[in-house]
């Protein structure tokens, strides 16, 4: 969908436009100011909402079978479906390591001899990890099984950001096997 990520990189400079312009309107004191920044938000609001038409027809057009896919996973929505689907194409044609490294969610281990380093993630595609933080939060309140990995881990010690982390490789993988498999999510039986 190389037509599809021209839209994509547009709304991302657009929501970081459109946190400008908020953070300007609280910093504003002038009238004449104030009027401008609110003209100019709701300017680029309107332009978020054409993008996201826009977004919408091109997944619509051609990639309507996947997105269909990534939405009945429970915690992604739209916004991050497409994300997921413009950051990452070859989506479903990988195993789940390799969808995971691709993505810079594989933990790499810094060690040499008997010293040991914290593991960290790192390379991969930034756009794509963004993409996943806010649908991993809701997947941990959501979905059972990736609630109960959040839950394991912080149980263990781990820090909320590690197991998010872990929680955003997980479900980056389960997108990648359903998307291979041709099916929509269901939750096991407990």
């Amino acid at each position: 969908m190389t037509t599809g990520c021209l839209p994509h990189i547009a709304r991302l400079g657009l929501i970081k436009d459109r946190t400008a312009c908020r953070n300007r309107l609280q910093a504003a004191r002038n009238k004449v100011v104030l009027a401008q920044l609110r003209a100019r938000l709701r300017q680029v609001e309107r332009q978020i909402e054409q993008i996201d038409a826009e977004l919408a027809r091109l997944v619509a057009e051609l990639l309507a079978h996947r997105f269909v896919i990534l939405m009945s996973i429970p915690g992604i929505g739209p916004v991050a479906a497409i994300a997921m689907l413009v950051e990452m194409p070859e989506l479903g044609s990988m195993d789940g390591k390799e969808a995971a490294s691709l993505a810079g969610l594989a933990p790499i281990t810094r060690e040499s001899g008997r010293w040991k380093g914290q593991s960290r993630i790192g390379g991969g595609r930034r756009g794509l990890r963004r993409a996943l933080y806010m649908p991993a939060l809701v997947a941990t309140r959501h979905n059972r099984q990736l609630g109960q990995t959040y839950q394991a881990l912080c149980s263990a010690g781990k820090p909320a950001k590690v197991a998010i982390t872990a929680v955003m490789r997980k479900l980056l993988i389960l997108a990648n096997a359903l998307i291979r498999d041709d099916r929509k999510w269901a939750e096991t039986a407990p």
